[in-house]
């Protein structure tokens, strides 16, 4: 591998978890920006875990150039299932690929499978550079309860949470529902280790609370239960570096439903972005720093971007989550962020591919 500016980069994107269009969309921008100033080679992973060929993978991101993430519905994985492609095949697949002489691996890959170490472990033991965060960071950030574990040791503010595993609920649901009685009222049911809100519901009253753990039970073995904080606003920093990270301007996501579901998320004219968020200079500074210290602390590197809850009436402000590979067309938060700090979205792309490449 070459340690130098790279040139040839291999961009994984697609992937078995229910985040499949996501990445899809973030890697059409990624080859859109460099239009030729960089070899990129296209790899998509199918939704049932094949790498395809680079020509299959091309046409694979054409075929789909018209379709927004959330076009189709969310796959409902089945319990247990296994990956079609033995994990052996995958790691010989990306060894050949390595042998070609690419630079750089750019895992744009969104969720389980991709986002929470499993290939980022893959590309260490192949001994390839990667953009993002490694084994640690990864798979910390992706799990919600390990998550909020390390940063509630770490003293970071964080609202009322507990976890459920499917096996516990199964045998004695009643103890699991006591478990969380004194979290307060509305309280969010989210699969522990997947984003783009899917599999999260908004629940207002105790009979609501079961069938949403059921819903959510679908997706994870493991299952997190927040309070929800009345009235948030909900702000987000984007963090750029490796051991001496750079944080964007705060932004701040309006919307109209009763939570940022994936529709609102995806669906154009839903959601309104502004930034820098119209809050207080001390507000702005405080989630400044609150992000840059979290991806410290989760070992974080290249990039994320970290989403807080603001209570106006209080002045308090809750770190809801790290993403360790956030969102990434030219009309995500992650982007517009660093847009606003002056960093233009392919300068982006190359500041990440030079910082895949430092020593770790």
């Amino acid at each position: 591998m070459n340690a130098a500016r790279p040139r040839r980069v291999l961009l994984l994107c697609g992937g078995r978890s229910d985040e499949h269009d996501v990445s899809m969309a973030s890697a059409r921008s990624v080859l859109e920006a460099v239009d030729g100033a960089l070899d990129v080679t296209p790899a998509v992973i199918d939704r049932s875990g094949r790498l395809l060929p680079a020509e299959a993978s091309r046409r694979a991101l054409a075929s789909t150039s018209a379709s927004a993430p959330g076009d189709d519905p969310p796959r409902v994985p089945v319990a247990g299932e296994s990956p079609a492609t033995a994990p052996e095949n995958m790691a010989a697949a990306l060894a050949r690929l390595r042998d070609e002489g690419f630079d750089v691996v750019f895992p744009l890959l969104h969720g389980p499978y991709g986002e929470d170490g499993s290939v980022q472990g893959l590309l260490r033991l192949l001994g390839v550079p990667f953009v993002g965060s490694d084994v640690l960071g990864s798979a910390v950030a992706m799990d919600k309860l390990m998550m909020k574990a390390v940063l509630a040791a770490h003293g970071f503010p964080q609202v009322g949470y507990g976890g459920l595993t499917r096996s516990a609920w199964g045998e004695d649901r009643h103890a699991g529902l006591a478990s969380l009685a004194g979290l307060a009222w509305p309280r969010f049911v989210k699969p522990a280790n997947l984003g783009s809100s899917i599999g999260i519901r908004r629940v207002e009253t105790p009979a609501e609370l079961a069938e949403a753990v059921d819903a959510a039970f679908a997706f994870d073995r493991r299952v997190i239960v927040e309070e929800g904080v009345v009235g948030a606003r909900e702000l987000e920093v984007a963090v750029l570096g490796n051991d001496a990270p750079q944080v964007s301007p705060v932004g701040e996501i309006r919307f109209q439903s009763s939570f940022y579901d994936y529709d609102t998320k995806y669906t154009d004219g839903r959601a309104e972005l502004l930034i820098p968020a119209p809050v207080p200079g001390g507000v702005a500074g405080r989630a400044r720093d609150l992000a840059r210290h979290a991806f410290t602390a989760l070992d974080g590197a290249g990039l994320a971007r970290v989403d807080f809850l603001y209570r106006e009436a209080s002045d308090e402000l809750f770190l809801n989550e790290v993403n360790t590979i956030p969102g990434f067309t030219r009309h995500s938060m992650y982007p517009k962020l660093f847009r606003a700090a002056g960093i233009a979205y392919p300068e982006l792309i190359g500041r990440l591919l030079d910082l895949a490449c430092e020593p770790r």
